[in-house]
This record gives C-alpha cells, structure tokens and sequence, in this order.
C-alpha cells in the first residue's frame, strides 16, 4: 500500500497593520505563489485540500492552487480554524477590547511585532493554564479536542495526498500532539512558524506520524529574505 501523506500549510502573511488582520498582504499572496510553483514543481499534486474558516487560509489555498495549475474546490474543516486573537488578548487585557485598541497601543512601540508576540504570549498563557475557562466562549480543552477531531477527519478520508491550509495554532497542537510534548508547552511550538512554512505527516493505519516540521523549501528557493516571515 502506497504511502498517503498530509501537508498541513501555515497561512501567509496577513495584514498585520491593517484595520483586517484576516486579508493576506502583498508578501503573503507571494508567499502562496511561490508554494504553488514549488509544489508544482516537485510533482506533490493533492487528491483533497482542506482549510480553515478565515479568509486568509482561503486565500493562501486559492493562489497556491492557481500556482501549481490544479483545479480542486476545498473542503473548509472548523478545526483548522485559529485561535480568535482577539477574545485572549481581551480577556488578558480588558483595556484592549475596543476596536482600535490594540493598534493603537502598538504604535507607541518601537517594535509592533516583538510587543505583539509577548502580549499575546501572556493571553495565551493565561487561556491555557484553565483557571479563568468560564470567561472564554471556547476554551483551550475544546480548541484542542477541535483540532484533533480535523486531524481525524483528514485521517479517515480516503485521499492519498492531502493539503490543509491553516493556522500556527492548529499545527502546534498537532504537532505537540504527535511528539507526545507537555500540553502546557503547546504553542512554544507556534512561535516560531514561518508562513506557508510546511509540515509533513504521513498517514498510516495507527494514525499520524510527524515527519517534518516548519520547512520553507519554497522560500529558500526563491532567494528572497523578504519573504521569509513570521506574523
């Protein structure tokens, strides 16, 4: 029996400093490209490609596709959704609940990026620790289990080659998941995610198995630091 496989796909790079974080920048439409070209390239052609519900991974599938010359109608999984950034950071932070709010604070940094990664490290924290679970329409146990339930889906369906378009925070349980690693320690391996960074699973009778994590053979090729990007 030939080996299936899953490709779990991070996004490209959203719009950070814009008023919609969920559209994909400039960078992130190239990043997606240039994974399309690659995979084209290297002869991966997908019998199901999955993503989540944000427009960013619709984006990220579409212009990867186009890419790569394939014609496929995704199938949209709940589970590869991300975490909503914004309920962790106001339940953390209740001053930066209103609309403006975060962006505004963020201006009066000189490095937007590097503050942004340790607010939302700390609200991350403060979400999966479980002592505040009844302030959170969904809660980090139910995030997980959803994630896992999509993990499943992809596992069980009868396609040989799988792409899924998601997020860092659905890769990160999964892969936490498949090392057997501390739960607590789950998005430590988010952080360091590269957009449309790729990680490899193969699919057996036993369930997943992890054997790659976060490569971006596709942006090394390319020759262009720019494109190399984490948020």
């Amino acid at each position: 029996m030939s080996t299936r496989s899953l490709l779990l796909i991070r996004h490209g790079q959203a719009s950070f400093s814009a008023d919609d974080y969920d559209r994909l920048s400039p960078v992130g439409e190239e990043q997606s490209r240039q994974l399309g070209s690659w995979l084209a390239a290297c002869g991966s052609t997908p019998d199901l490609i999955a993503i989540g519900p944000r427009e960013r991974h619709r984006h990220t599938a579409e212009l990867c596709l186009e890419a790569a010359g394939i014609d496929l109608v995704p199938l949209m999984l709940d589970g590869l959704d991300e975490v909503d950034h914004r309920e962790l950071l106001a339940r953390h932070r209740p001053d930066m609940e209103g609309p403006g709010a975060l962006r505004a604070e963020l201006k009066q940094v000189p490095d937007p990026h590097r503050a942004f990664q340790r607010l939302f490290a700390d609200a991350v924290t403060r979400w999966v620790d479980g002592a505040h679970d009844s302030e959170y329409q969904l809660t980090w146990p139910s995030f997980r289990s959803n994630v896992m339930a999509a993990l499943q889906t992809l596992t069980e369906h009868p396609a040989r080659t799988i792409w899924a378009v998601t997020s860092g925070g659905p890769i990160a349980v999964i892969t936490n998941a498949l090392i057997d690693a501390p739960l607590a320690q789950t998005f430590k391996l988010s952080w360091p995610l590269v957009n449309t960074g790729l990680t490899r699973l193969r699919l057996g009778q036993r369930g997943a198995t992890l054997i790659t994590y976060n490569a971006w053979p596709h942006l090394e090729h390319a020759n262009e630091h720019h494109l190399v990007t984490l948020r």
